[in-house]
């Protein structure tokens, strides 16, 4: 199967002795940068998702052909490993399989399904759950769909945000009996909880949205947080880098007098230049 490696790629990470940053990514150069600077996988959030095809916040308006179009675009892309955000499946659980069917296809790595009751309910502010039971027939559904047994599927959850830490374990338990590769907490925020959640589960970890109590590397390792994501910064940094340029630009400043620009060497490297050129030369048969 053509995306194998980088799923197994995914599970050595998962099931290595050291927890490490993924690369935020949400197109073809983000993936490109991430791979060109070391990432060893990237992070495809839904938050991103949202702003980079639709340019809206992240309340579950894009779609799934949308999110899975996007994943087909990067895979060409680029072979880094990537871990899709898959939010809560885009509907019930037969959605849910559908989703792991469209995001398999599309070359994704893993992907991970959440127990946040979305959209969001009429009338309701506060974030919701779903019940346990249904989240578990979500991480089933999951595990379901998939047809190449390499794809990772981790189950999700809120709870210790909205509920309490009790509760995040108790659903973290329920998903861990299904058969998941792994689990994936938000919310967490002292070394006391995630303390409290290593020794009450035994799958690897990954942390979304951690305090700052949480970075040290060495420590989320001896709790089995094997991926520690570091927000979604690159989208903002290129939001503002864009935003400036355009600015200056109607302002009336010369090109030439820009600065902060990528230089003709990373923009190469970006675009595979080299590559293009040999198959242009090999395929194209250029006059000397």
């Amino acid at each position: 199967m053509a995306f194998r490696s980088r799923r197994e790629k995914l599970r050595s990470i998962l099931s290595g002795g050291t927890c490490v940053h993924p690369g935020s990514v949400y197109d073809a150069i983000s993936i490109r940068i991430a791979e060109d600077l070391g990432f060893p996988l990237g992070m495809f959030g839904g938050s991103v998702a949202s702003l980079a095809v639709l340019g809206d916040p992240d309340v579950t308006l894009i779609t799934l052909t949308e999110l899975a179009e996007q994943m087909r675009r990067m895979s060409r892309a680029s072979a880094l490993p990537v871990l899709v955000d898959a939010d809560h499946g885009y509907g019930n659980a037969l959605n849910v399989c559908r989703t792991v069917q469209e995001l398999e296809t599309a070359g994704a790595a893993g992907l991970t399904i959440e127990d946040t009751l979305l959209p969001a309910a009429f009338g309701e502010t506060k974030t919701q759950l779903i019940s346990v039971e249904e989240g578990i027939g979500k991480m089933k559904a999951a595990l379901g769909g998939r047809s190449d047994p390499s794809l990772v599927i981790i189950g999700r959850t809120g709870a210790a945000a909205i509920t309490s830490i009790d509760d995040a374990i108790r659903r973290a338990r329920a998903y861990e009996a299904t058969g998941v590769d792994a689990l994936f907490f938000t919310g967490i925020k002292s070394r006391a909880e995630l303390e409290a959640i290593a020794s009450a589960t035994r799958l690897p970890i990954v942390l979304g949205g951690a305090s700052e109590e949480l970075n040290a590397l060495d420590y989320l390792t001896s709790q089995r947080v094997r991926i520690a994501l570091q927000g979604h910064t690159p989208i903002a940094a290129a939001t503002q880098a864009v935003y400036e340029t355009q600015k200056a630009l109607r302002e009336g400043m010369s090109p030439k007098s820009l600065k902060g620009l990528a230089s003709s060497e990373l923009m190469a490297r970006v675009m595979r230049e080299s590559d293009v050129k040999t198959r242009s030369a090999d395929l194209l048969g250029p006059k000397k």
